[in-house]
């Protein structure tokens, strides 16, 4: 993972710049998301501590994030044991990826002690406990128990033990020399290996880094280098001791050519191809707000919609499994000419049959060349009443034929609707769009009002964009507001574009009145189309992809009889192909 010991320790220094400040407030967003607020003499700041093994990290953040109405006992814990505490120091063993923050507290008897908050990042390991002065584990946001883990447990009441330490040489308390040597001296490894099974706390992309800088793409062994190459090897080494340094070190972050942020680090980095872009944050909090803040929002939304995505996905699968049996009984009904027929051949040879008979063998009148047909008899009824039973087999089958028919295009139309829910709710990027989400399908009876809700939630605003020729560019968020913006506020010569058979976002292109929306406009609107659409879920993860969009005016977009909310007709219109780009969207975004 990108955020080694080395990182932590640039964030070690940004923490002990605080030294001095007092904790004004606590709070817990996740359950394993703690949030520090710390006041200095004209400075607020809130330091971020995460134990989440997708993302555990420790940073300054300028994030506002929502807390649960009820605090979680593990913040009440440290409210009553550093609240108006005072940060003394940060403290960081070698290059562990462990933090210890030592405030000044007061204990029940008024004494002033020495309280630690301990955050561990270490990918699924990770966690954050409250220790007291002497030593004792007071409780932690993950509590490790024997069944969990033989090596250590961390429980309320046992003492600290720091993880085990690994035999490796840190850069803070050996020379360049030393680490070179025994990389020199180490197993034989490709470079970037050796250097990561020797060196403490620098992650495999510095040490890919140190490997692209002594020997370029070359996979070479450290046995493989040449005395020039051992040189560089010691060189870079000490420009990575250097960076280690206070007020030394490059903030760096990387983005790929979809605008995905892949990478960040201390260190300049260089092992990127020319497209990649190279951007220089200023300060290693500030890099983590902007590398984290939308992979963090994404994952919060995705714990918060996980249930009802599931409830829509079962929903979803029942109802398909339902279509196929109909979609089934509709072919096995298209045979019901054949009862009728034989209904008529029965009528037709009343006179040589007797009650009792179990088949009749006779000439079939309804086939061209005359050939013979048996027809399976009912020996309990009489020959009339056999044709006539068949005669209701293929009336009951013309009538189900109908209803078949009726029950499958509302089923189709309700698949249609919950595939786009599903797809609104992968797209939510915030607490409010998930409410407007909810409202929608409250409305369309698929979930129940909490009655514990006092109020409906505020009304939310399609998202606004500006194009480059300055027009107004509408995008909805749901369904429901789909239909609002293109059927109600809409007017008729505004654009309306949509993505072509994809779930996805219903956009209108304002139109001024006084000029002709330039293909520039329409084509900037057809990219935000296709990122607002299931084609573009994923903030980046789809980008590039090609996706048709339809576009035409609005007075010639209708809502059909019986439609489900966001379901449209649309007819004369055009097509645009265009790609996925967040980043060409993002930069239009009004804010």
């Amino acid at each position: 993972m990108p955020f080694d010991g080395g990182y932590l320790h640039k964030i070690t220094q940004e923490i002990n710049t605080l030294a001095g400040a007092r904790i004004d407030k606590i709070s817990q967003p996740g359950k394993e998301l703690v949030m520090l607020t710390l006041r200095a003499t004209g400075v607020n700041k809130k330091l971020l501590l995460s134990a989440d093994a997708t993302a555990p990290k420790v940073h300054f953040t300028t994030q506002s994030l929502e807390n649960p109405k009820a605090a979680p006992m593990f913040c009440m814990l440290l409210r009553k044991h550093l609240g108006s505490g005072k940060l003394l120091r940060a403290e960081q063993q070698g290059l562990d990826r462990v933090l210890r923050l030592v405030f000044e507290t007061v204990n029940e008897l008024g004494d002033k002690v020495e309280t630690s908050l301990i955050c561990e990042i270490m990918g699924r390991h990770s966690n954050i406990i409250l220790v007291d002065c002497r030593g004792k584990i007071i409780d932690a946001a993950k509590r490790v128990d024997f069944v969990t883990s033989e090596v250590r447990q961390v429980l309320p009441g046992m003492t600290f033990v720091l993880p085990p330490a690994q035999e490796k040489k840190s850069l803070l308390d050996c020379s360049p020399r030393e680490l070179t040597s025994a990389i020199l001296t180490g197993r034989d490894l490709p470079l970037w290996k050796a250097v990561l099974e020797q060196a403490q706390g620098l992650s495999p992309l510095v040490c890919r880094e140190v490997s692209a800088f002594v020997c370029g793409s070359a996979d070479l062994t450290p046995s493989a280098l040449s005395p020039q190459q051992q040189e560089r090897l010691e060189f870079y080494l000490g420009t990575v001791a250097t960076a280690l340094g206070e007020g030394c070190g490059a903030p760096t972050l990387v983005r790929d050519p979809a605008g995905k942020w892949v990478e960040f680090s201390y260190l300049d980095l260089r092992q990127y191809p020319e497209d990649y872009e190279v951007l220089h944050p200023e300060g290693y909090s500030a890099l983590l707000d902007l590398f984290y803040q939308g992979k963090d929002s994404r994952e919060r939304m995705r714990q918060k919609t996980a249930q009802l995505h599931k409830s829509l996905c079962t929903l979803r699968d029942r109802l398909s499994r339902k279509l196929g049996h109909q979609r089934q009984e509709l072919l096995n009904t298209g045979d019901r000419q054949r009862y009728k027929e034989w209904g008529d051949i029965i009528s037709a040879n009343l006179y040589r049959m007797e009650r009792g008979d179990r088949s009749l063998r006779a000439q079939n009148f309804f086939s061209g060349d005359g050939e013979e047909v048996e027809i399976p008899l009912d020996p309990t009824y009489t020959p009339a009443k056999n044709a006539q039973k068949y005669y209701g087999e293929y009336r009951k089958a013309a009538t189900a034929e109908g209803k078949l028919r009726e029950l499958i295009a509302k089923g189709e139309q309700e698949l249609l609707y919950l595939e786009s829910a599903i797809a609104e709710l992968e797209r939510a990027a915030s607490e409010e769009e998930l409410q407007g989400i909810r409202e929608e399908l409250i409305s369309q009876g698929y979930l129940r009002r909490d009655q514990k809700q006092k109020q409906r939630p505020v009304k939310l605003a399609p998202l606004r964009y500006r194009s480059s020729d300055g027009f107004l560019i509408l995008c909805g968020r749901n369904n429901l507001q789909n239909d609002q913006l293109t059927l109600r506020e809409a007017r008729n010569y505004d654009l309306w574009l949509h993505t072509q058979k994809i779930h996805g976002a219903h956009v209108i292109i304002v139109s001024d009145g006084a000029r002709e929306i330039p293909e520039r406009t329409i084509e900037e609107a057809a990219v935000i189309a296709a990122c607002n659409s299931a084609a573009g879920t994923g903030a980046g993860g789809a980008a590039g992809a090609k996706v048709p969009v339809d576009y035409t005016f609005v007075k010639h977009v209708w809502k059909p009889n019986g439609g489900k909310p966001g379901m449209v007709l649309y007819d004369p219109y055009q097509t645009a192909v265009v790609a996925v780009d967040h980043r060409r969207v993002e930069a239009l975004l009004e804010r």
